[in-house]
């Protein structure tokens, strides 16, 4: 953060609290350019400053607001906003804690936090309107999966792709894109996944990071969070959860799909998430600077393998992308001089 920036923060802090006697500190890393902080006070709880720069943020700041308003009318816990200044990109909320799904799950705390999670998911897409959130259409679903063979084929691997490849690519991303389009639609919150989840002392989950909403396929969120890029479970445990689901929302009416019907779509959705993140997580490192994600990319193209093997229409693309990466450590950035004219 900019010294001037720094400044005008604390100037508006002291003047919404009314003293200066307060401690800040970092509270989370993001991918995107939001810095949030934890602000300390002797005898008050804790708080979060949303640090928004307009330069990145102008736009995405009240949608923000908007969501967080959608998710804390469906009696979701998501935070308060105490104060605001949009014009200089600044909020102060409320503190859900510094207890991510991530840290805490396992064999057996993974049942519960999930009930928990998924009950959640299911009033966002019951209860939550999704009218004038941006569609989830062919264009985005489109612009989403070309940053696959962009930033991880071409960038990251130095892989050149033939046409017969992008053939095979451009049949794939039409599989995928047409089976999103089939399903229902109704609220996304785009990014449900263990790190976005907050275990707090009530009405768990806590929910973050949610200014991406759109109105999307019912299966993209169940797909983040049960094939979540950070943690991964036994195939049996994920197939009864997703039938579980699946039931749900045909009791609340939402979908009367049969379960190889909803699993095809689930697996798909999936598939393009996970297609689309081994380009933006490439993406964070070579045009952003940010460290960390590539070591998380052998998850994700775990699950991109194993789906588009379980699909004849999808195994070629199984297959050029084992041979694009050979024997490469794709946790390895690439830094050799070629890079820079791809």
């Amino acid at each position: 953060m900019s010294t001037d920036r720094e400044n005008a923060m604390r100037e508006w802090l002291t003047a919404t609290l009314g003293r200066s006697d307060y401690q800040l500190e970092r509270a989370s890393v993001d991918a995107s350019f939001r810095r949030y902080l934890r602000l300390s006070v002797a005898g008050s709880p804790t708080r979060i400053v949303m640090d928004a720069p307009p330069a990145t943020e102008k736009l995405n700041t009240p949608i923000w607001l908007d969501v967080a308003t959608r998710l804390r009318s469906a009696g979701l816990n998501t935070p308060e906003v105490f104060a605001q200044d949009l014009e200089r990109g600044f909020l102060l909320i409320s503190d859900l804690g510094a207890r991510p799904y991530l840290d805490e799950l396992n064999e057996k705390t993974v049942d519960q936090l999930y009930a928990d999670a998924l009950a959640a998911l299911l009033s966002m897409q019951t209860k939550i309107s999704s009218e004038q959130l941006p569609p989830f259409n062919e264009a985005w679903l489109t612009m989403e999966l070309e940053l696959m063979p962009q930033w991880f084929l071409q960038r990251h691997l130095g892989h050149a792709l033939n046409c017969d490849e992008w053939d095979i690519i451009e049949l794939a991303f039409r599989t995928l894109i047409n089976s999103a389009q089939a399903q229902p639609h109704a609220f996304m919150h785009r990014d449900f996944h263990s790190r976005n989840l907050m275990i707090t002392n009530a009405n768990n989950p806590g929910i973050i990071d949610f200014q991406g909403a759109m109105r999307g396929p019912i299966t993209y969120d169940l797909a983040s969070l049960l094939r979540d890029c950070y943690i991964a479970w036994p195939q049996a445990r994920i197939d009864v959860w997703v039938e579980d689901y699946r039931q749900r929302l045909a009791h609340a009416g939402i979908t009367h799909s049969d379960s190889a019907q909803f699993r095809r779509w689930f697996d798909l959705i999936g598939l393009q998430r996970h297609i689309k993140v081994l380009g933006i997580f490439c993406r964070l490192w070579y045009r952003d600077g940010k460290p960390g994600y590539l070591k998380d990319l052998p998850l994700v193209l775990r699950y991109v393998i194993s789906v588009a093997q379980r699909y004849p229409e999808l195994g070629e693309l199984a297959v050029l992308l084992e041979r694009a990466i050979g024997v490469r450590d794709i946790t390895e950035p690439r830094n050799d001089a070629s890079m820079a004219s791809t």
